[in-house]
């Protein structure tokens, strides 16, 4: 349409300037000159039109050339990506005779690595050779690392005091963790569940969480105790043997009893079809909660 309405314009000026000329000619002229002017204004509106015709026809074959360019690549994606039986993605693999798509082999054995925290004595021996050396950096990582083996190893004891039932459950050893993100008690995870051969389960964990300590804070802090009317009460305010206590409890999920240890540490107990939360506090009073604080070094 710009083109069209340009070409307009320059028409309306071309006309002008054709007539101040026409008047000019003898009568004989003036007719040639009219059958010129025609045939212009014919062949202005054929180019126009070939020109429209032709963007539209570029148009086709460009969308038509992507639309090909699309489709190869598509076709050269799915070749490349051959599916295996057992799942897709890194890290997964297929049945034991079967490998990759690029021909690796799929691994049939190892023996994994070995879970043991690091060695206290020899890393507190390599951190004074390091000292003597100037060699700050490297004694700092392995004061680091004796640190997180202190923590491990006292995880580990606290495991091990945990009661072996509790209300009849027994402990599923598969599922004991003992875990450190650092040192210095951060994120220390200590954890055992107990279950039996239904659908009953209480899982014991001790832990140093920041996010964890925050919520149980609020709730102590936003007035203990609120009794909803007209509804069925979500939390509450309570004590297990002697320590204040917040017990949750959710449809879903059951409840949650959540004890924490001076500054820094906690205990949380969570009982899935427990019956009542008196059932709930008589399994967590099982627990050694001095001991394990003691243990902790908390005050």
């Amino acid at each position: 349409m710009a083109i069209i309405n340009r070409l307009f314009l320059l028409n309306l000026d071309a006309d002008r300037f054709f007539w101040q000329e026409f008047c000019k000619f003898e009568p004989s002229k003036k007719e040639l000159f009219m059958k010129l002017k025609y045939l212009g204004i014919i062949c202005v509106m054929f180019s126009c039109s070939i020109t429209s015709s032709s963007a539209q026809l570029l148009n086709k074959l460009k969308q038509k050339a992507e639309q090909k360019a699309i489709d190869a690549l598509d076709k050269s994606t799915n070749k490349n990506q051959t599916p295996s039986s057992g799942g897709s993605g890194p890290g997964t693999s297929g049945n034991s005779g079967s490998s990759s798509g690029s021909g690796n082999p799929s691994n049939k054995g190892g023996g994994g690595l070995i879970s043991s925290p690091p060695d206290v004595k020899q890393n507190l021996a390599d951190a004074e050779v390091a000292y003597k050396k100037l060699s700050y950096g490297e004694a700092r990582y392995s004061v680091q690392q004796a640190m997180l083996g202190v923590e491990l190893e006292i995880g580990n004891k606290i495991l091990k005091s945990l009661p072996e039932s509790i209300s009849g459950l027994k402990k599923n050893e598969q599922e004991d963790q003992v875990a450190s993100s650092g040192y210095g008690w951060a994120g220390l995870i200590i954890k055992r569940e107990y279950r039996d051969s239904k659908d009953k389960q209480f899982t014991v964990t001790i832990a140093n969480n920041a996010m964890w300590m925050s919520a149980v804070n609020m709730y102590f802090s936003n007035g203990g105790y609120t009794q909803q009317t007209g509804g069925e009460q979500k939390w509450k305010q309570t004590k297990v043997k002697g320590y204040r206590a917040i017990i949750e409890y959710d449809e879903g999920s059951g409840y949650k009893l959540s004890v924490p240890l001076g500054q820094s540490s906690m205990i949380v107990y969570e009982g899935i079809n427990f019956a009542s939360e008196q059932e709930m506090n008589t399994a967590a009073a099982v627990v050694d909660i001095d001991g394990i604080k003691k243990m902790l070094g908390e005050q």
